[in-house]
């Protein structure tokens, strides 16, 4: 009997720290912006050029060009981050090449819709971990395909999300990767990326709401690297009326799993949400250690920080439509967009 009642308690519990379905909105997902910081900045550039038709605009703050690792984890960690004498950038010309073969081949967007795409970039002086060059290189290949007007902005800034007010001093790198820099990035970018704005609340109104991304990713979200539950920003007016869509993507150790739910609610998105009718979906990365079992299924992932996947870690396919991750965060999009 106490073993039953015992079993009846834990499934409570259970049912109780579940998320929820993420909510319809009728959501405008024809027409999405991306941002990240980081791996989250190489996210959001992958995404972009992944999805071209649908993702309009991209800010990356310490984030290089498309396919930069070329499936890499060396690649990665050195060429795309900290280039030097002998683990120089790759050629942007040989990443241009690539993107055009994905392209013909299906696997993502026609990449002359990268003409039209609004870009904008954030390279901090005192970021070590991602240096300006790899920065500079993202500009650069979008330009070969013909964007324009691509500010490449700096701070006196570590290796963070750089906000007005939030977070550890400008010129610091550690968590939770959030900078005080007296200059409000996502504001900047947002508007360079959608046009004028409303100026932003004072204090965030809409909510955070948490939802089950474990059911938008195939079921398992575990063996790709991503979190049971993902995050969304709601504004009061996204409630009734439709909006439009930015996706947050967090940097490395920056996951909910990792700092809490500070990038979700200090990075500055939200205030400016509030009065743009601007919904604001932050998906999450969770850490894997090597080899792990769930959902009675062995799989094997080597991602300690809870990096997203931009050198390969969850399939040859990571910077193509086919890439689970991106897939999974199509199907947040595509939740959003549907009817109420």
């Amino acid at each position: 009997m106490k073993a039953a009642a015992l079993l009846f308690i834990l499934v409570l519990h259970g049912a109780a720290a579940a998320a929820d379905r993420l909510p319809s909105y009728g959501a405008d997902v024809a027409a999405v912006t991306a941002s990240g910081v980081s791996s989250g900045g190489y996210m959001a550039i992958q995404f972009q050029v992944a999805h071209s038709s649908q993702v309009k605009g991209v800010a990356a703050l310490a984030a290089g060009p498309y396919y930069c690792a070329q499936g890499s984890l060396w690649t990665a960690l050195y060429n795309c981050s900290v280039p030097n004498a002998w683990a120089g950038l790759p050629s942007i010309e040989t990443l241009k090449t690539q993107a055009e073969a994905f392209a013909r081949d299906g696997q993502i967007d026609p990449t002359a819709n990268l003409a039209a795409t609004r870009v904008w970039l954030f390279s901090g002086t005192r970021d070590h971990t991602v240096e300006r060059p790899v920065v500079e290189a993202a500009a650069r290949f979008y330009g070969l395909f013909g964007a324009k007007n691509i500010p490449l902005q700096s701070r006196p800034a570590g290796h963070a999300m750089v906000t007005e007010y939030s977070g550890t001093p400008c010129g610091t790198t550690e968590p939770p990767y959030i900078n005080d820099c007296d200059y409000d990035a996502a504001g900047v970018f947002l508007a360079h990326l959608l046009g004028i704005l409303k100026p932003p609340s004072v204090k965030d109104s809409g909510q955070v709401i948490a939802f089950d991304q474990k059911a938008l990713a195939g079921g398992d979200a575990y063996t790709v690297s991503l979190a049971e539950t993902g995050y969304v920003y709601v504004p009061e007016a996204c409630r009734t009326g439709s909006c439009r869509v930015h996706v947050a993507f967090h940097g490395c150790r920056q996951s909910v799993e990792a700092i809490g739910e500070r990038f979700v609610r200090e990075a500055g998105y939200n205030r400016w949400a509030d009065n743009n009718r601007l919904i604001v979906l932050y998906p999450q990365t969770r850490a894997r250690y090597g080899l792990g079992y769930e959902g009675g299924r062995w799989s094997y992932v080597y991602n300690p920080r809870g990096c997203w996947d931009w050198w390969g870690y969850t399939s040859d396919q990571y910077a193509t439509k086919a890439a689970p991750q991106m897939r999974a965060v199509q199907a947040m999009l595509q939740r959003l967009g549907q009817p109420r």
